[in-house]
């Protein structure tokens, strides 16, 4: 048997997209670590040699090709796994293109705003069943808080802040839309982590940051569904 904070998880199954590096990685590492069955997904599963050593280890976790651009694919996965129950699924795919003023490819905004806004939405949507017929019940996006209005006095940064701004309201509006089929949603902030997105000068490791996710994951309910918390527990303003 397998615990985490004191609750036994070794029936519980986590879906996790862009699980190739980083925070998607060390989700499935530690959610493999403490027993739980992982659906790892990324794009180019041939290339992600650290997640195939992991599956390599751990006969928990399977690993799918799934690029939540591509929302046939989102489909086609949701098809294969029908009758799977997900207890935990993670939105934790993103790009991030950088941007300023008068110079911002909007074409790059287009893509930015299908993969990481309305990519959450087809996930819930594509998934709802297999969690809904779970125990935890609980869908979560990994946003940040440049997304948030109140937390932007830097200004730039047009195309990723947008884009997480507005799933920040998808997650919002989920929280309502799910809250009968039993689905508890977060939107979460993972710190500025040393990723190949966040460099290394950034503050925390991978491994402090879904830590603390993984803690805010598992306080997650109907009560307190639809906020927007940070790795640490607080609540960050919209």
């Amino acid at each position: 048997m397998y615990s985490f904070g004191g609750m036994d998880m070794s029936v519980y199954q986590v879906l996790i997209t862009g699980t190739n590096r980083g925070i998607g990685l060390e989700f499935a590492k530690q959610y493999a670590a403490d027993g739980w069955n992982v659906l790892a997904c990324c794009r180019a599963p041939e290339r992600a040699s650290d997640l195939q050593a992991l599956a390599n280890t751990n006969s928990n976790v399977r690993i799918f090709t799934l690029d939540v651009g591509n929302f046939e694919q989102i489909d086609a996965l949701a098809l294969q796994l029908k009758d799977e129950k997900i207890d935990v699924l993670i939105n934790n795919a993103g790009i991030y293109s950088p941007s300023s003023f008068s110079d911002t490819n909007y074409d790059e905004w287009a893509k930015s705003f299908k993969v990481n806004s309305m990519a959450s939405l087809k996930m819930a949507e594509a998934f709802v069943q297999q969690v809904t017929r779970s125990e935890l019940k609980k869908i979560v996006t990994l946003t940040s808080k440049m997304g948030s209005m109140d937390d932007n006095g830097s200004g730039e940064s047009y195309i990723y802040r947008t884009s997480k701004a507005a799933v920040n309201m998808v997650m919002k509006s989920l929280s309502i839309d799910l809250k009968p089929y039993g689905i508890s949603v977060a939107t979460l902030h993972p710190g500025w982590v040393q990723t190949d997105m966040g460099g290394s000068n950034a503050l925390i490791n991978t491994h402090t940051s879904v830590t603390g996710l993984r803690h805010v994951i598992e306080n997650l309910n109907l009560d307190n569904t639809g906020r927007f918390i940070a790795y640490d527990g607080k609540e960050i303003a919209w």
